[in-house]
């Protein structure tokens, strides 16, 4: 970029790209700095083992890339964007070749559910309903203004949001079943599960299978922060990528400078001209559980006892409710469990393009106490045994990738917290401190734009979108918010 920008963004995330496209949409001259040799951050796709294999080494599965307003304005079909839905959103298989799934039909799933169907449509079917208020609250709001819409159904939302997820199974369910579909929902938030919020994150992930599924980005979630490079190229942005930004005087004379980064890069960047008040807050962050991942390439597909599994997208491998919860409990209270919960997804029963014809990909992970270097690959492959006899014969190849290695692969996953900060109840209404405007910080003109920022992980955008906001006002003084640019 010849001369200034009016902006930079420090990493290339979904959220830093989130926020560099609002800006450039304000008619800014933007240019997002990435570490890595390419960018995408937790959306990156890989070549991990064999030419033609293509595996997403960490986000897979977009339910919210789907509901999320600002991936909506971006309007991904007119950008090449497909997402592909499976024919059976998630499976929670069970002993006995028995499985809890989830249909894009809510009253499918409430069909499958037998004597506890009536229970799930009354829990759901108010928030399917009104899914896209429910969304658009949760992650333009920050959480920090009454809803405007959807009042009632938004209130509920939250008052069987609040407890853990056992205390909402056992309110409304009374089969395995249920209990299990709901939980391994839950689990998505990497908490113990006897965590107040704990139903919060269960109820909206299953709410938004009912809504909007749980898809995949055709081809690998490559191809969406590819996307957002491009549209950000077409207006005149650049990305710039190998470039480790460790000075935030390296930006000076730059109005704006938001990062999608950890606080604590933030605070080794800004050096003294952070106060020591800020700097003792950020200390006091806390990061939660790590994860071990596996990639597989499988000479066929999993052998899942139960049919209906062999459809499913995502997999939630871990039993019972009780099961799940002690799987989870195990990782926070610092050890390793013997028999984890397993957040796997198996991309190409809707994808073929992620393998060359007749080949296969399979993706798991598993939470581990936080900076763990444990090998949690026979525990993995244990436990889908367990649902999939024969399993183990179809492994052609895998790769792993511990807690320690993940923080190296992406520096904003401390010690393997894909997270970027624990999903407590505390720290998702103020995150990463307790200020009101958590975006901003104590450096004039610097801006947190992070999943470390409200509302959290997960690629919504929604972070980077809320920061570039509040750039756009409080230093260019665009206090409308700019429309996306369409498609060229």
């Amino acid at each position: 970029m010849n001369g200034k920008p009016d902006a930079v963004v420090v990493g290339a995330g979904p959220n830093g790209l989130a926020a560099a496209l609002r800006l450039a949409a304000a008619g800014l001259r933007v240019q997002v700095v990435e570490q890595a040799d390419k960018p995408g951050g937790g959306m990156r796709t890989e070549e991990l083992m064999r030419p033609g294999y293509r595996h997403d080494v960490c986000s897979i599965v977009q339910p919210m890339a789907a509901a999320a307003p600002f991936f909506r304005e971006f309007d991904l079909p007119s950008r090449g964007v497909r997402l592909v839905q499976p024919e059976v959103n998630f499976a929670h298989p069970l002993d006995g070749g028995r499985a809890a799934v989830q249909y894009h039909s809510l009253e499918e799933t409430a069909d499958a559910l037998g004597p506890d169907g009536a229970a799930y449509r009354r829990l759901f079917e108010p928030l399917v309903e009104h899914g896209q208020d429910v969304v658009e609250f949760f992650l333009t709001s920050a959480l920090r203004r009454p809803p405007t819409r959807s009042v009632p159904q938004i209130v509920n939302f939250g008052l069987n949001g609040l407890p853990n997820v056992s205390w909402l199974a056992h309110r409304y369910f009374e089969t395995e079943e249920a209990r299990a579909l709901l939980g391994g929902a839950a689990a998505h938030g990497m908490l113990d599960l006897s965590q107040p919020l704990t139903s919060a994150l269960g109820m909206l992930l299953t709410m938004l299978g009912h809504h909007v599924g749980w898809p995949l980005v055709e081809g690998g979630s490559q191809n969406l922060a590819d996307a957002m490079v491009t549209a950000l190229e077409q207006q005149g942005g650049e990305v710039v990528t190998g470039h480790l930004v460790t000075d935030l005087r390296e930006f000076d004379g730059v109005p704006a400078v938001l990062l999608d980064t950890s606080p604590e890069a933030f605070v080794s960047m800004a050096g003294d001209r952070v106060h020591e008040g800020y700097r003792r807050w950020v200390r006091r962050y806390e990061h939660g559980a790590g994860v071990f991942k596996i990639d597989w390439i499988l000479s066929e597909p999993v052998p899942w006892t139960n049919p209906d599994v062999r459809r499913a997208g995502t997999l939630h491998v871990a039993g019972t409710l009780e099961e799940t919860i002690a799987g989870e409990r195990a990782p926070n209270q610092g050890r390793a469990a013997e028999r984890p919960y397993v957040l796997a997804v198996q991309p190409t029963v809707p994808d073929p393009t992620r393998a060359p014809a007749g080949g296969h990909v399979f993706w798991a992970y598993v939470h581990v106490p936080h900076g763990s270097d444990v090998d949690m690959t026979a525990a993995i492959e244990d436990q889908v045994e367990r649902f999939a006899p024969g399993f183990k014969d179809t492994i052609v190849d895998r790769v792993t990738k511990n807690a320690v290695q993940m923080e190296a692969w992406n520096p904003v996953y401390i010690g393997g917290d894909i997270s970027n900060g624990q999903a407590t109840l505390s720290q998702m209404l103020f995150r990463p401190v307790p200020r009101w405007n958590t975006y901003k910080t104590p450096v004039d003109g610097v801006y947190l734009a992070s999943s470390a920022t409200p509302p959290g992980p997960a690629v919504h955008g929604a972070c980077g979108d809320n920061a570039a906001k509040v750039a756009l006002r409080e230093v260019f003084g665009v206090r409308r918010t700019p429309r996306l640019r369409p498609a060229a």
